[in-house]
């Protein structure tokens, strides 16, 4: 992985100075430590931070090919560049690295714009056609990579973090962006192209930008498809299914472990995801490799059993780290300040803290089981969604709400546990089952009732915004043809795959250390397989992944292949209520709030006092957790990017730069 960064006049401006484009890079040198590269012309500079993992001798960027017309910067990997350089060498391409970088160059001067449709791989990628001073901005499907953009004074900067862009010029203006704040406080996330910083935008997964002639247009590359007629999907049985998925996937992790030119490791997090992954990259290695697991002090969040477990199976060589709640407020500030938006969980700050231990361990590249959850429908939500479907078919009904009793099995305060409370609770909107965005609507109202700490000032601004009406507006042609459960898988895909578990607990928790992530669940012909399937071939009544599950079968214990769903979380606002009870004290203050100017300080004030009572109980609401997260990572990102307060431990001078990549 890298960090990528570049400045194009769009009107007649100076030529980008070498200065600026390396500040840029020096504020991404935790994505790219290794080396340090600047191409510029007189409409365009790019600027490159290395993390060296294929061809490290000869991969340098920025990159041109043997015709020197076309110019690179590039931050990823192309999975499949060795079948697509064979390709292209019997068109009569040539080569003078190893790298995946050059062939995606001369995939675009052999096919253009649709070149990109056939990279398998996790990308974003920003690419000059001096011929036709053409400027091509693109990311991977699945947003795995991140790439934002701001135009200002008749230049557009670019960059795979905005702290790169705005350290190419400090009189951008700086403030957080009203509709970025809602969706955050709605989806528990941005959704692109808004971004929570104003006049910067973050490109979509899955799509170019091109600037040429004076003119900009962005067009999708990749679009998700599900059969709109079951005849056009999947034909075989759920047995034929699951072999078919397991060398896919197979097929996936052997391309991510085998396709780097150092080690690969694997996290465990005793679930079924990563489990497989770690066995198919044991499988592919041919030989033990280092794996690396996340234990807490606090048991309701703890697996090591079950990690343990794959350990032993595996025989690898196994490091892990316990978390406490302290920890994760002592780390809070960083996390902030590599995921550049608020939070609504904790979750990500452990993950930082692992990927701590894969660097110090000398691994620069993990792979992951991200994405499984949303591929092959295993969340609880996914669940909850058909029993109330079910439900609303029969309103009045006392058996059919019973199967709530099923859900959420992994939570100490679970909101089935109280029936009345639940059949309440779930109860509500039965009538609007069959609507877009049902299976998500509860959990876009609980966190958006927060927003009733906003300012007024702010609260009057979002007047006319309404998140979940923008995004319903905006879904693809063919969305009401899907079975229910494609809609909801797409709506999970589309907010929080890309916006907080990709982003704020994967690319940018990983990338704060110098480490790569590999996901072989988000290989393109795995989603494509996966989005052939038979919905119940993924939620089996109520059986979540269950073709993934046989897809297991054999290679991942018993015991975890039948363990209840538990998804990945941490300690929230207890993480709070401890040793650094006195910071925050400090950050949320009255005169701290108002002056960021997002929550009212009284409405701040309440819940911090609230949550400091409870503390000895624990007895947390849902509400409340994101509420005091929110508005704790709210008021850090205020202070680094917006009242320019960084931590000095995140700064780099240009000549400890210029020295370290010499």
């Amino acid at each position: 992985m890298c960090g990528i960064a570049g400045i194009f006049n769009r009107k007649e401006r100076p030529r980008p100075d070498v200065e600026t484009l390396t500040r840029m890079a020096a504020s991404l040198h935790h994505r790219g430590p290794d080396e340090f590269g600047v191409y510029r012309d007189e409409a365009l500079g790019l600027a490159h931070a290395r993390l060296s993992i294929i061809d490290v001798a000869s991969g340098q960027q920025p990159l041109t090919t043997v015709r020197e017309t076309t110019y690179i910067a590039f931050n990823g990997e192309i999975f499949n560049y060795i079948e697509l350089r064979a390709q292209l060498s019997s068109l009569g391409a040539r080569f003078r690295t190893e790298s995946d970088t050059e062939v995606i160059v001369a995939a675009y001067e052999q096919w253009g714009e649709d070149a990109f449709a056939r990279f398998n791989g996790q990308f974003a990628i920003a690419l000059w056609d001096t011929a036709k001073k053409k400027l091509l901005l693109a990311r991977d499907w699945a947003g795995i990579r991140p790439l934002y953009l701001a135009e200002h004074d008749g230049r557009v900067y670019f960059a795979s973090e905005v702290k790169a862009i705005f350290s190419a010029n400090l009189e951008l203006p700086r403030s957080l962006d009203p509709a970025g704040i809602s969706q955050t406080f709605c989806f528990w996330s941005i959704v692109p192209p808004t971004s929570v910083f104003s006049g910067i935008r973050e490109l979509e997964p899955g799509h170019l930008r091109i600037y040429e002639g004076g003119e900009v247009s962005d067009r999708a590359f990749f679009e998700h498809e599900f059969p709109i007629d079951p005849s056009m999907g999947f034909s075989g049985s759920v047995e034929d299914a699951a072999d078919a998925v397991r060398e896919t996937l197979k097929e996936a992790t052997r391309l991510r472990m085998l396709r780097a030119d150092v080690p690969v490791g694997s996290y465990l997090s005793g679930g079924l995801d990563s489990s497989l992954a770690a066995s198919f990259g044991l499988e592919a290695k041919g030989a033990s490799f280092q794996t690396f697991s996340l234990r807490f002090e606090d048991a309701e969040y703890d697996e090591t059993g079950f990690q343990r477990e794959m350990v032993s199976r595996l025989g690898t060589e196994h490091s892990e780290i316990v978390v406490s709640r302290d920890d994760i407020a002592e780390v809070f500030s960083d996390v902030i300040w590599f995921a550049e938006r608020p939070l609504l969980r904790t979750a990500p700050a452990p993950l930082f803290l692992l990927s701590r231990l894969v660097r110090e361990k000398g691994i620069k590249v993990v792979l992951t089981g991200e994405g499984a959850d949303e591929v092959f429908a295993g969340y609880d939500l996914f669940r909850e969604a058909k029993v109330r479907r079910f439900w609303a078919r029969q309103p009045n009904s006392e058996l059919r709400p019973q199967l709530l009793d099923r859900l959420y099995p992994y939570l100490a305060r679970s909101p089935v546990k109280q029936r009345a409370l639940s059949r309440r609770f779930f109860g509500r909107d039965l009538e609007k089952s069959l609507s877009p965005g049902f299976s998500h609507g509860m959990r876009w109202s609980g966190a958006k009732a927060l927003q009733r700490m906003f300012t007024g000032d702010l609260k009057q601004s979002l007047r006319a915004f309404d998140p979940e009406a923008e995004l319903l507006d905006r879904l693809p042609e063919k969305f009401s043809s899907w079975d229910v459960l494609a809609q909801d898988q797409y709506l999970e895909m589309r907010t929080l795959l890309a916006g907080y578990l990709l982003s704020s607990q994967g690319d940018r928790m990983l990338m704060g250390n110098s480490v790569e992530g590999r996901f072989p669940f988000l290989d393109v012909n795995v989603l494509r397989l996966a989005h052939s399937l038979p919905a119940h071939y993924k939620l089996r009544v109520l059986d979540e992944k269950h073709v993934l599950k046989r897809a297991s079968e054999g290679l991942v214990p018993a015991s975890i292949l039948k363990r209840k769903k538990q998804p990945y979380r941490a300690p929230d606002a207890l993480a709070f209520v401890g040793k650094s009870q006195g910071f925050i004290d400090e950050l949320l203050a009255p005169a701290a709030v108002k002056d960021a100017g997002i929550f009212e300080p009284r409405a701040i004030e309440v819940l911090w006092t609230k949550c400091k009572k409870r503390a000895a109980d624990g007895q947390f609401s849902n509400v409340d957790n994101m509420g005091l997260v929110g508005a704790i990572s709210t008021q850090i990102l205020h202070n680094q990017f917006i009242a320019r307060a960084p931590d000095p431990r995140h700064t780099i001078t240009l000549t400890t730069l210029i020295d370290r990549c010499a």
